[in-house]
């Protein structure tokens, strides 16, 4: 296998149902969904194929795209919210038909893997029931609106199987927005908090005794032997080790300098380890970190109502000079000349 095929195969993939949505709402408001594709690296063909798998990374830009025409900064909540939860396909439908809502959440983090090759779903019981998402292959901080799509959309299936409005005792969401929407609020019903350190939401653990209204045996029996050839044919483990360390430091900047020792202490493995790894993949640590930094500063730029100094402290800079004089490096303008390019 030539390099070109090393890396085509090492590309997380996805059903596309969500790439499809988004183009079904920018399509109803009348805009050319062409030049999104081009950008996005879809074609006309992929999205009108519903047995065509998509790349994650261009689901992400998609849907990154989708929100700036739509002029819809949360449009992963937004379809969520509305969207035929019966086309997330086999993985819904041995969900509904599990005997009760903690069965439920075991097979989505089992199966999730069906739908969607980078989203990594785990699922813990004890006093409450966890339910957390990290991503393989797809570095995090490259996207907000498919997990927030994913997470709101959990929420809404917990319900819609059971009958009952579950409200989650937290509900965290790891980037940064200047602020959560009321919309946001009120469908969870309690805060959504942002910044946190993990992707992930908890019930009472009662609930996760409810029988869901839908529960069928012997079509849960049928359809797990689905799942089980469906996940065979799935990857399991996508990510490049610079996807694993940009992860790592992600979580670590905001509590200040992020070291070399830290990083490979939360991946647990040695120094030594995390630097051969990543020379074997042509990169340093230095360089991840810097350019992990850069993309992160051009991302929370974008939200005009996060201040620098915001911005400063969460990519680790206690001064927000030393993050000025940093940018400037990095792309040849300040934070301010940058913000005002865009506008």
């Amino acid at each position: 296998m030539d390099q070109n095929s090393q890396d085509l195969a090492a590309i997380p993939t996805a059903q596309g149902g969500l790439s499809r949505l988004v183009i079904e709402r920018v399509k109803s408001v009348g805009v050319p969904v062409a030049p999104l594709l081009e950008r996005a690296k879809l074609t006309p063909e992929q999205i009108a194929e519903p047995d065509e798998r998509l790349s994650v990374r261009s689901q992400i830009t998609l849907l990154d795209e989708a929100a700036i025409v739509l002029k819809d900064d949360h449009i992963g909540f937004t379809l969520a919210r509305d969207f035929d939860l019966r086309k997330i396909g086999l993985v819904y439908y041995v969900m509904a038909s599990s005997q009760t809502l903690g069965d439920a959440l075991k097979r989505v983090a089992r199966y999730s893997k069906i739908t969607n090759e980078a989203l990594v779903f785990g699922y813990r019981e004890g006093n409450r029931g966890t339910v957390s998402l990290s991503y393989s292959g797809v570095s995090r901080h490259s996207d907000r609106h498919q997990i927030e799509f994913c997470m709101f959309a959990v929420i809404r299936i917990c319900r819609a199987l059971t009958g009952q409005h579950l409200v989650p005792q937290h509900f965290l969401l790891s980037h940064h927005r200047s602020e959560a929407t009321a919309e946001m609020a009120r469908f969870v019903g309690t805060k959504v908090e942002f910044g946190a350190e993990a992707d992930e939401f908890a019930l009472n653990a009662d609930a996760l005794k409810l029988p869901l209204v839908h529960a069928d045996t012997y079509l849960n029996d049928l359809l797990l032997k689905n799942c089980e050839a469906a996940l065979a044919d799935r990857r399991t483990d996508l990510s490049s080790f610079r996807t694993k360390i940009e992860n790592a430091i992600s979580s670590l900047l905001p509590h200040g300098r992020v070291s070399v020792e830290d990083v490979a202490r939360s991946l647990g493995i040695s120094e030594r380890t995390l630097a051969r790894r990543l020379s074997d993949e042509g990169s340093a640590f230095s360089e991840v970190l810097q350019d992990l930094k850069r993309d992160l500063a051009i991302r929370y730029l974008e939200d005009r109502k996060l201040h620098v100094s915001k911005i400063a402290w969460l990519l680790g800079y206690q001064e927000v000079s030393a993050f000025t004089h940093a940018f400037k490096r990095w792309t040849g303008k300040t934070p301010s000349e940058m913000r005002r390019a865009a506008a």
